[in-house]
């Protein structure tokens, strides 16, 4: 049979009474559609994160009172009254010593008890469950709890390091700088270590099995192992924790807060452990001054970005720059 030549090249006529083939080009509105999938969360953003920020640094630049209202635009008075504050940077020295004494360790021991709990161990869901029984009470009960055992008087912890031979005389945990900084670490610690701790663990659980066997194989040991398969596998959620960790440790309130006996918001005597957002509160809910604390909450937000973003930087750094 004879090809016609001419109509190779075109497509075969349409079958008579059979329905017409849909083009495959999209229409205009269904482009529209995946935004319309995402714009809920740009709006719900814009309405309770973008518009309060906005909102905030334009409150700084008025001396506002919070009772009273708008007493008129300030510039940028508000900030340079901050900076040459000298409890502002009391404030700011107590919010890193706290967060570094917290922090730090607290990952570390995180780490530990997650390498724990993922090894064979009886009755291993109760003791997962267990680790998690510090964020079921509430921040206020561990804070009084605390607060009773640092207790200069009658506290057990000044009791134990009495009759370890440890101090002589009793501690006042409230009055000193570095007393005050370890008490409120220690709360914190408390309350935030069994939560990483099964953050990591679960990261732990999604490490193949076959890298430990073939490890088991090759001779290595339990730390080795540890060391070279177990922290480059969990590198992103180690990432994760230290920057979680860094922006909820500079906004520590509750624990210091509760800590001072006065619950004043001014940190003891002499602001040995007024952080910088008991500053703020105790400015924008105390003094009634909301452009001040408006200009410190400001601040707070412009630091809290540069040590995330540093210790985001830096974690990627030491591992290699895997962000995977």
């Amino acid at each position: 049979m004879a090809v016609d030549a001419a109509g190779a090249g075109r497509a075969p006529a349409r079958t008579p009474g059979a329905p017409p083939r849909r083009t495959t080009r999209p229409r205009r509105g269904g482009r529209l559609v995946p935004y319309g999938f995402v714009s809920p969360f740009f709006l719900v953003f814009g309405i309770f994160g973008l518009y309060p920020l906005l909102y905030t640094f334009w409150v700084s630049l008025h001396h506002w009172d919070r009772l009273t209202g708008d007493g008129g635009f300030a510039g940028l008075d508000n900030f340079q009254d901050l900076f040459a504050d000298p409890d502002f940077y009391t404030a700011t020295f107590n919010t890193f010593s706290i967060f570094l004494l917290s922090t730090v360790p607290q990952l570390l021991l995180a780490l530990a008890v997650a390498w724990l709990l993922d090894r064979r161990l009886r009755a291993r869901t109760t003791w997962r469950a267990l680790v998690l029984v510090p964020q079921y009470v509430s921040v206020v009960a561990v804070a009084l709890v605390f607060s009773q055992l640092f207790g200069r008087d009658f506290g057990v912890v000044n009791w134990a390091l009495q009759h370890l031979g440890l101090i002589s005389e009793p501690v006042d945990w409230t009055a000193e700088t570095w007393s005050s900084h370890l008490a409120i670490a220690f709360m914190v610690m408390w309350r935030w270590t069994g939560y990483n701790a099964l953050i990591y663990l679960a990261a732990m659980q999604a490490v193949p099995r076959e890298l430990y066997e073939s490890a088991l194989v090759d001779g290595a040991g339990r730390m080795l192992t540890f060391r070279r398969i177990t922290l480059p596998a969990i590198r992103p959620t180690v990432l994760f924790t230290v920057v979680i960790s860094t922006i909820g440790g500079l906004q520590l309130f509750a624990e210091p807060f509760l800590f001072d006996p006065q619950a004043n918001a001014e940190g003891g005597t002499e602001h040995q452990f007024q952080t910088l957002t008991l500053m703020l509160y105790k400015y924008g809910f105390i003094n009634n001054d909301a452009g001040y604390a408006s200009a410190i909450s400001c601040v707070l937000f412009l630091v809290i970005a540069a040590v995330a973003a540093l210790n985001f930087l830096v974690t990627r750094r030491l591992g290699g720059g895997s962000g995977r």
